[in-house]
């Protein structure tokens, strides 16, 4: 899931790139209001969460900005505006939620995921190529040239999971929290069985699916 960070305050923007990088996002940070908007329009991110006080342009000009370009990225507004009259404000200006600082980890990574859920029609229905493969967003569907390639729903969780952060290793962890969500009696060893399976089919298709020893699995297409 990518996340655009908009954060003026560098140790605020360290600490929430980190954290949140830990919980599975894929951050990219910025801490000016005009190059939020370029980073916005140019990386077609799943979610923004945007501070208010930025330097070069006000957070609610970054955001009135993109939506009247047209985007429908969901929003979460993160600022120390906390007063009723400011998160009207924002929530008018075409915020999708809005949480005051101080904040709660665990609260902040909620509502980001649930705005992604409310939200489908407002990711990228773009697609993403990796060697002969390639996953339509829009549909999940993994091609090999024209034809769907046959999957099983744990094997496409695991790929969609590999093509999403390409030429980057993936925790065994997290994909285990990925191919087996709340699936407390299954050992993280199932991986490996969903990894065996899956590079039997990708055999051929000049695609590789590698163990980095200590780091995880990543994909990779060959030459």
């Amino acid at each position: 899931m990518k996340l655009l960070l908009v954060e003026d305050d560098p140790s605020m923007q360290a600490t929430l790139q980190r954290a949140l990088g830990r919980r599975g996002f894929e951050v990219t940070a910025c801490g000016d209001g005009r190059e939020a908007l370029q980073r916005w329009s140019a990386a077609a991110p799943d979610v923004v969460l945007l501070d208010l006080t930025l330097p070069g342009m006000d957070g609610l000009d970054v955001l009135e900005s993109a939506r009247k370009a047209g985007s429908r990225t969901p929003v979460l507004i993160l600022t120390a505006r906390g007063t009723v009259g400011d998160r009207v404000i924002g929530l008018n200006s075409g915020a999708d939620d809005y949480l005051a600082k101080p904040f709660d980890l665990d609260e902040l990574e909620a509502r980001l995921r649930a705005l992604l859920r409310r939200a489908p029609a407002a990711t990228p229905e773009g697609s993403m190529q990796l060697g002969a493969l390639r996953w339509e967003r829009s549909s999940g569907a993994i091609y090999l040239g024209k034809d769907v390639l046959e999957l099983t729903p744990r094997e496409l969780a695991l790929m969609q999971a590999l093509m999403a952060k390409p030429g980057h290793a993936v925790s065994k962890e997290r994909l285990f929290e990925l191919v087996f969500p709340g699936e407390a009696d299954v050992h993280y060893e199932a991986v490996e069985v969903v990894v065996y399976r899956l590079r039997k089919k990708l055999a051929g298709t000049g695609t590789t699916l590698m163990t980095l020893r200590g780091l995880g699995y990543l994909l990779k297409a060959q030459g």
